[in-house]
């Protein structure tokens, strides 16, 4: 199944010259949608991993399928404001302005391995925050996991000495 197609793209949204790549698409198709986690537990079923550290919010739903199918446990990296306990955050750089993740402070335990995962990587700004989180708390970065990755904003620049993987590339596009 070529996955690619079943992602959206939506002209000038959400503003102009921005070409959104839109997975709703992709997970409304029960066959796509499947495929894309199947396709991301064969690529990490046999690696050495602990938890698995989803990226708010889109990042929830491919990581909590793929913590559920290894029988390990997930971590939401949450927006500020939205984690009931006591967190730790990290701020990065948007085009215009800033932003800012956090974390449970108790989510990660020293020497765990993490696998980061989140549906789209642009400009790296947000996933090398939650690198910086879960690396804060003592945890690993086994890897990085997109289900989108867009090359023309380089972002796998910003994350130098960490693995990144896609499933799919929408380079020139």
């Amino acid at each position: 199944m070529n996955l690619k197609e079943k992602i959206r793209t939506v002209p000038d949204w959400p503003s102009k010259g921005i070409m959104f790549r839109d997975i709703t698409t992709l997970i409304q198709d029960s066959d796509a949608f499947r495929e894309t986690c199947d396709q991301l537990y064969e690529r990490y079923k046999d690696m050495d991993i602990d938890k698995i550290a989803g990226i708010d919010a889109r990042g929830f739903i491919f990581g909590s399928v793929l913590s559920y199918k290894m029988d390990i446990g997930f971590i939401p990296v949450r927006k500020k404001g939205k984690l009931p306990f006591k967190t730790i955050e990290e701020s990065y750089s948007l085009e215009y302005g800033t932003n800012t993740i956090e974390i449970h402070e108790d989510s990660i335990e020293k020497g765990d391995k993490v696998l980061i995962v989140d549906d789209l990587i642009a400009t790296g700004g947000t996933v090398k925050a939650a690198i910086n989180l879960v690396e804060k708390l003592g945890g690993e970065v086994v890897e990085c996991a997109f289900v989108i990755e867009l090359p023309d904003l380089h972002g796998r620049e910003k994350l130098k000495g960490y693995t990144i993987f896609s499933l799919v590339q929408f380079e020139g596009e």
